[in-house]
């Protein structure tokens, strides 16, 4: 995997033509994301021999972005968030 050079905390593999593979990072979470079936099941299984890692299944919630996903595709929100931030602010 390669550190992107504008994000550190953001690592792919572009291993064959049209297949990657994306790793985002922060603190303790982990996103795994791409195209590439084979190489994603290879690196969780790579990183769950080197480190404790637990698999939460599909991704819901990450840095306060909620996702929805879906067959049509992705909805990103942070309502929860903002909603958060304001019911702080007004107490």
């Amino acid at each position: 995997m390669n550190r992107s050079e504008v994000d550190h905390s953001v690592f792919h593999c572009h291993a064959s033509p049209g297949k990657c593979v994306y790793l985002i990072m922060y603190v303790d979470d982990i996103i795994i994301t791409g195209n590439d079936a084979t190489r994603i099941s290879q690196l969780k299984e790579h990183l769950c021999h080197h480190f404790q890692t637990k698999y939460l299944g599909s991704l819901k919630c990450f840095l306060g972005i909620e996702v929805a996903q879906s067959k049509e595709g992705i909805v990103i929100s942070q309502t929860k968030y903002v909603l958060d931030i304001l019911e702080e602010t007004i107490d």
